[in-house]
């Protein structure tokens, strides 16, 4: 997908070395063939272009950046891991890239007050395996933790798999350090869960995506490390009965309750066709799964998964389950659903969304849907899977067998229109958790309060006058 704005100030040699002198001449990419990874993302939707990539090393480096891009109005680009699924941090028009995979240093870890301070380049698998060094648990969790970053993460207010449970990434960062557009530095770091001593700045960066500044460091919340974690693969016939499940579930676990995916079986179907490795969990075939885990701290979470699985099986509502009996098993299961997206790809085009709805409104809203969806295109395969426990499916659609991708892809916005309009009825978000970037910069002024559209507006024109913080971006 290409994005056609007015292109950015081009750079001439001169101003590459004064980039360039910033961050070193190691650090700083011209080559076009290293240059190229920055530019496209992983699915290949959006392609960019730049003349210049800087990969600074610490925070004074980013802040000199940002006053040299006032100075001379030159328009940049945050990046951290790449895995973006909106284009946000993507360089569409020649914007100059901020790359901050090397701002990777785990500044402090305190497990007396449950905090860590990373800088934004740390992988966020680093980061849990930080945390579970010293006996402590971080749990934002999703299936590109192996790249993705902390900035990235808190930039685009990612999900996960243990929203349920755990809230968002908003509620996982007590304090924030941001370099602004002039290069100012904002150093809102803290350890504290009390603080009220004016606005929260905080929360004005994170979900950001890069518009407002650099996020460059972060004081994460921790938690006690679960001692028991046990994980079901459970069949049932509808998402009527997820919901169910669902209740039966929060009634017995109540805060162990840490997942609660709801997986279509043609979604389920294609990670085992597609996936290396994958196995379908139960030896019969159903039309909806569930994948749910519990996490505790003592040795009743057995006990009370199995207690769930009984009092379903007891009222109809689920047809099989099998419990992990070991890590292996339970990564296996995780590694099915992890791989959803990608085993996607194989099968041709997939229009994509990341909406959320009240979560007694899934049921309904996927079987509309469905329906408006096949109506619209005649051999369309909806893919639903997702986080049924805080409302928020992945509402994909394949593309119908043997057609073209070219021409299904074509219908992309023809499509969100049909899922959004049921979307936005039920009182939902057409971006739960992956964000606006410019896959859906457009759609935003319609669905969001024109006052919020107008304040938006004012902050960005603050924080960024000459607008050259991640251009085109959400607004």
């Amino acid at each position: 997908m290409n994005i056609v704005q007015t292109p950015a100030t081009p750079l001439s040699p001169e101003l590459i070395a004064r980039f360039r002198a910033i961050v070193g001449d190691k650090y700083a990419v011209t080559a076009p063939a290293d240059v190229a990874p920055y530019v496209t993302e992983e699915r290949g939707l959006f392609h960019g272009h730049s003349p210049l990539v800087l990969r600074p090393g610490s925070t004074a480096e980013v802040s000199a950046i940002c006053k040299l891009a006032t100075e001379e109005k030159i328009a940049l680009v945050p990046q951290g891991g790449n895995t973006g699924l909106v284009g946000g941090q993507t360089p569409h028009h020649g914007e100059v890239v901020v790359s901050t995979r090397r701002l990777d240093k785990i500044r402090d870890i305190d497990p007396a007050s449950n905090t860590m301070t990373c800088e934004s380049g740390v992988v966020l698998q680093v980061a849990q395996q930080k945390a579970a060094d010293v006996d402590r648990y971080f749990p934002l969790s999703l299936g590109a933790e192996g790249s993705c970053t902390i900035g990235g993460n808190l930039s685009t207010n990612a999900g996960g798999t243990g929203a349920l449970a755990f809230g968002v990434a908003r509620e996982m960062a007590l304090g924030l350090e941001v370099v602004l557009a002039d290069g100012r530095i904002l150093n809102a770091l803290s350890k504290l869960k009390k603080d009220n001593t004016g606005y929260d700045l905080r929360n004005l960066f994170i979900g950001a995506e890069g518009t407002l500044g650099i996020i460059t460091a972060a004081t994460l919340r921790l938690f006690p490390k679960p001692r028991a974690i046990e994980t079901a693969f459970v069949g049932l016939k509808s998402p009527a009965d997820a919901l169910k499940l669902l209740s039966i579930s929060q009634n017995e676990a109540a805060g162990s309750l840490t997942s609660f995916e709801l997986l279509a079986d043609i979604a389920v179907d294609f990670s085992v066709r597609h996936g290396i490795d994958i196995r379908a969990p139960l030896t019969s075939p159903h039309p909806w799964f569930v994948l749910m885990e519990l996490s505790s701290s003592d040795d009743d979470a057995r006990t009370t998964l199995e207690s769930i699985l009984a009092q379903g099986m007891e009222q109809g509502i689920v047809d099989d389950a099998v419990i992990a009996a070991n890590l292996s098993q339970r990564q296996a299961f995780w590694k099915l659903r992890d791989e959803m997206s990608a085993a996607q790809k194989p099968e041709g085009g997939s229009i994509k969304h990341d909406i959320s709805v009240p979560v007694a409104a899934v049921p309904a809203f996927i079987a509309e849907a469905n329906a408006a969806v096949v109506k619209l295109i005649p051999g369309a395969r909806p893919v639903p899977f997702g986080h049924l426990g805080d409302g928020n499916i992945h509402y994909n659609v394949s593309q119908p067998i043997g057609g073209s991708a070219t021409d299904f892809l074509a219908r992309w916005h023809d499509v969100n229109a049909v899922v959004f309009e049921i979307v936005l009825r039920m009182g939902g978000s057409i971006s739960a958790e992956h964000g606006i970037g410019v896959l859906k910069r457009d759609e935003l002024p319609e669905v969001k309060d024109k006052v919020a559209i107008e304040l938006m507006r004012s902050i960005k024109a603050l924080l960024d006058p000459l607008g050259i913080m991640n251009p085109g971006k959400v607004l």
